[in-house]
């Protein structure tokens, strides 16, 4: 299966976290799944329910691209294709090391991950 681009999201650097706006993108239905791109680095944020999501860092472990795809609830890098799930742990290689994940808040529309 071929994977297809995440919509990309801009997030609002706090100093203490990155804040998302959900309306209008990819995370206003849950299963949706955007790339967040911020001043703080960046995520790959996807809604997993209607008050939770999950919120990873975008940057592969195999040899620093960055994950831009998505096929189902996987995610995708581009380079050597190496998939990963909502969670950051490795589907498929050629990465074998998990990515970061980041405690989330919603509140208002707006998704904060925790930095």
């Amino acid at each position: 299966a071929r994977a297809t681009d995440l919509g990309v999201s801009t997030g609002r650097f706090t100093g203490t976290g990155v804040q998302v706006d959900v309306a209008g993108t990819a995370l206003a239905g849950v299963g949706g799944a955007v790339l967040v791109q911020s001043q703080a680095g960046v995520f790959l944020l996807a809604r997993t329910s209607d008050a939770a999501f999950t919120a990873i860092d975008a940057v592969c472990s195999h040899e620093s691209c960055t994950v831009t795809g998505t096929d189902g609830a996987v995610y995708v890098c581009p380079c050597h294709g190496s998939r990963y799930d909502r969670n950051g742990r490795v589907v498929r290689g050629p990465a074998t090391a998990s990515l970061r994940q980041f405690a989330t808040t919603f509140n208002d529309g707006v998704v904060t991950i925790a930095l």
